[in-house]
């Protein structure tokens, strides 16, 4: 009987032991009520913590007691909090923005060790402040010129649009606006970004360790956040450069419950052309929208948008107008102190237009697509936390349509065939803290794609609508052998795809940790482009009859450190990506206004590897980072029977993108208060081109003769930027305040190689390279404000 009753008393008190209760609630920025991502939540008593979701969430459940709570953010002041944790507590946190931290900011080591800790991986975040000291070109400061800066990011050089990631093409990159889909991420074909840096409030990209909530693409994940709006009081910023100029708004609708954020950008160069008898002009204007509104404690909403538009006129003959615009509405809802979820219907369009009146027609091709996600976190405890969710997008793709623009033309209106696809995911993401060295973060992704029906579908024998003449050893079109019709209902083709994801991270101790990943990912859209730098005229298109669906399979591993109680940082990644099904074209391949495009595909495969490494100062009147890049991007097209050559007698050859070297550093120097300065190096392989092997005379014309795709380069690309920030004394204690930005471009006047081409001289009738540069040393002043 005794034995009986001291196990009745060992199971009350081991119950009693294990009570848990949650801490939760959301983390805001005092001064305007926005919402903070990514803020530390920490207990230091237990070694564990949390980190606040994209909306400012947090959740931790932890044994009953009492212990300190440590809210902390770079750039803000620390809270700390003594709670009795015997019940669920909902405890709501404002941070206030740290003056003496932005003079010289700390960066505290409980907050490395837990990047540390994390499993997770080949991830950069950006914040907005960030971004507009980093020196760019014509003073403006941009998004994806900055995180050219980081390892493993470059471009197909200056006035380029997109970007490359780990050797991946620019199609490859998912961007997303407040989760909407970006599909031309350039104003002014690449001088520019399409995301104001006022309106920004967070910027993340991932390389590699890519969570399960992301799909669709096979390189990376550019995510970006606007801003909300100030809750507490009405704020105007903005500023005037060389070249454009904007202006944000932001204030309560109702204080501390609903807010407004309006901004737009405009460029106004092209004004000042007629002064100088130039018909020509380039332009772009685009507007941030943002409305919230908190229902209750449980309950907020969002509405967002985002339009822009770049037009190109030469003369009264020719008009380009190009460019985004996207809806989204969220509904974040809190079931319990540990389910947050998120509801978004998002719309998004890409349009491409041209206007040729010298030959009477107008032309419009684009994409749209309707998207409807639900995501869920539920913190099951300090040590586990499950993300799940669906995502269902519907597409419409316009590949281009012929509209004759007087009566006179002769041009015959003709819409190419139009496509329409379905891409559905589910997924599970599970981040698991195994002991206080282990760390896990798995899950899956379930996606499927349909091919929806279309008016017309041309068919061709054995499915091939690319054939072989082993006599002249080349590849062309097949000639169709029919044409099936289909109801939108119908399905033409359909894929589905298990994409795993799993990371872990091993820490030795408090300084230092190990971490590897592996992903599968798949991509059913391509960007139909066969220049190094995406255009606007290129085309998006589905996966289909005749083109398979991209697959990627990426390893990584990489050592972690914090030096010197986090002063300095060091972060050490090697990589590794296969690419299966990846588009390439026979050629003379023609993909303008190519009704039959499937004519001029093959599929090939690509892969990539290299090694990045990424040396920061955290700490100290100067800061920066020193990033490197060791890599080789390749790809083949084999033949598909024996008796064919392949592309390229299908050997293996380098992408557009391969750079062998990349080398970036940026430094930022705080002098005093008045005055700071920065400066970032770029050096870059030189890009993977053509050059004649030699020549042939046709009639007295000399014709060169090109060998192999991408044997040769060009120069090495490098150059060095400046800027001088000046922020006058009087800002202290008025609410007006002001900032002057000068900045240099290109230093040293560098004239890097844009292309290199071959002509014939017309007075000697020997060829000669004539090498195209863009800038030279590019000076420009921004007056920036805010009230």
């Amino acid at each position: 009987m005794k034995l009986t009753n001291l196990l009745i008393f060992l199971f009350v008190v081991s119950g009693i032991a294990q009570s848990r209760y949650t801490l939760s609630g959301t983390v805001t920025e005092a001064a305007s009520g926005e919402t903070l991502i990514g803020v530390n939540v920490l207990i230091p008593e237990l070694s564990t913590g949390t980190a606040s979701n994209e909306y400012g969430f947090y959740s931790i459940t932890l044994p009953e007691g009492t212990y300190e709570v440590v809210y902390t953010s770079l750039g803000f002041g620390e809270i700390r909090q003594t709670i009795n944790l015997k019940e669920n507590i909902v405890q709501d946190i404002a941070l206030s923005e740290d003056l003496e931290q932005l003079d010289e900011v700390l960066i505290e080591a409980d907050v490395e060790q837990l990047s540390i800790r994390s499993p997770q991986m080949s991830v950069a975040t950006l914040k907005a402040e960030t971004i507009k000291q980093i020196p760019v070109v014509l003073g403006e400061a941009d998004v994806v010129k900055s995180i050219l800066l980081l390892p493993g990011v470059t471009s197909a050089g200056e006035a380029s649009s997109g970007f490359n990631v780990r050797g991946g093409a620019a199609d490859q990159n998912l961007i997303l606006l407040d989760e909407a889909t970006i599909f031309n991420s350039s104003h002014l074909f690449g001088f520019f970004s399409v995301f104001n840096p006022d309106a920004i409030k967070d910027v993340k990209l991932f390389k590699g360790g890519i969570p399960a909530r992301y799909g669709g693409r096979v390189s990376s994940v550019l995510d970006i956040y606007q801003k909300e709006g100030n809750s507490k009081e009405f704020h105007m910023n903005g500023g005037i450069g060389a070249v454009a100029s904007r202006l944000l708004a932001e204030g309560p609708i109702i204080k501390d419950k609903a807010a407004f954020l309006v901004g737009g950008r405009a460029s106004y160069a092209h004004l000042f052309l007629p002064l100088f008898d130039l018909d020509n002009s380039a332009y772009f204007y685009d507007l941030n929208t943002k409305v919230n509104f908190r229902l209750n404690e449980r309950n907020s909403i969002f509405l967002s948008g985002y339009f822009g538009r770049d037009v190109f006129e030469i003369s009264d003959n020719f008009e380009n107008t190009y460019g985004n615009a996207l809806v989204n509405f969220r509904w974040n809802h809190i079931f319990s102190e540990k389910l947050f979820s998120n509801l978004s219907l998002i719309y998004s369009d890409y349009f491409y237009g041209l206007e040729l009146d010298f030959v009477g027609f107008e032309w419009d091709s684009g994409i749209q697509n309707f998207n409807l996600k639900y995501d869920l976190k539920h913190y099951l405890s300090d040590k586990l936390q499950v993300n799940y969710g669906i995502n269902n997008i519907y597409y419409q793709f316009n590949p281009g349509r012929i509209i004759p623009n007087s009566p006179e033309s002769g041009i015959v209106e003709e819409q190419l065939t139009k496509k329409y696809a379905n891409e559905f995911a589910a997924y599970v993401d599970v981040s698991h803290n195994i002991s206080s060295n282990f760390s896990l973060q798995y899950g899956l992704r379930l996606s499927h794609f349909t091919r929806l029906g279309q008016d017309e579908l041309k068919l061709y024998e054995n499915d091939q609508p690319v054939v072989f003449d082993p006599l002249l050893l080349i590849y062309e079109g097949a000639e169709p052998i029919g044409v099936r019709e289909s109801s939108r209902g119908e399905s033409l083709a359909s894929f589905t795809n298990l994409e795993p994801r799993i990371a872990a991270s091993y820490v030795f101790n408090d300084v230092s940790s190990v971490k590897a990943s592996y992903i599968r990912m798949a991509q059913y859209l391509h960007l139909l482009s066969n220049t190094s730098s995406p255009t606007p005229l290129d085309v998006w298109t589905p996966s289909g009859p005749y083109v398979e669906p991209q697959l990627l399979d990426q390893y990584a591993l990489g050592y972690f450190r914090n030096i010197n109680g986090g002063e300095y940082t060091l972060e050490t990644e090697i990589y590794y990506k296969d690419i299966q099904n990846r588009i390439d074209y026979i050629d003379g391949a023609n993909l303008i206004a190519n009704n039959d495009i499937e004519q001029v595909i093959l599929n090939g495969e690509a892969r990539a590897y290299g090694f990045e490494i990424l040396f920061r100062k955290n700490r100290g009147k100067l800061q920066g980072w020193v990033a490197y890049t060791l890599s080789k991007s390749e790809q083949r097209t084999p033949g598909r029977t024996p008796d064919e050559i392949g592309i390229n007698n299908g050997e293996w050859y380098n992408t557009p993108f391969d750079k062998t070297h990349d080398i970036a550093i940026y430094g930022n120097y705080i002098l005093n208060d008045k005055w700071s300065f920065n400066t970032n190096f770029i050096f870059q392989t030189g890009q993977p081109t053509n050059y004649p092997i030699g020549q042939f005379v046709i009639q007295g014309i000399v014709v060169p003769y090109y060998g192999l795709r991408n044997q040769e380069r060009l120069p090495n690309y490098h150059r060095m930027d400046v800027s001088a920030v000046y922020t006058p004394s009087k800002n202290k204690d008025r609410k007006f305040q002001s900032q002057w930005v000068f900045s240099i471009y290109n230093l040293y006047n560098r004239m890097n190689a844009a292309s290199i081409n071959f002509r014939q001289n017309q007075d000697t009738g020997v060829n000669e390279a004539v090498r195209t540069s863009i800038f030279g040393i590019v000076p420009s002043v921004t007056y920036n404000f805010k009230f």
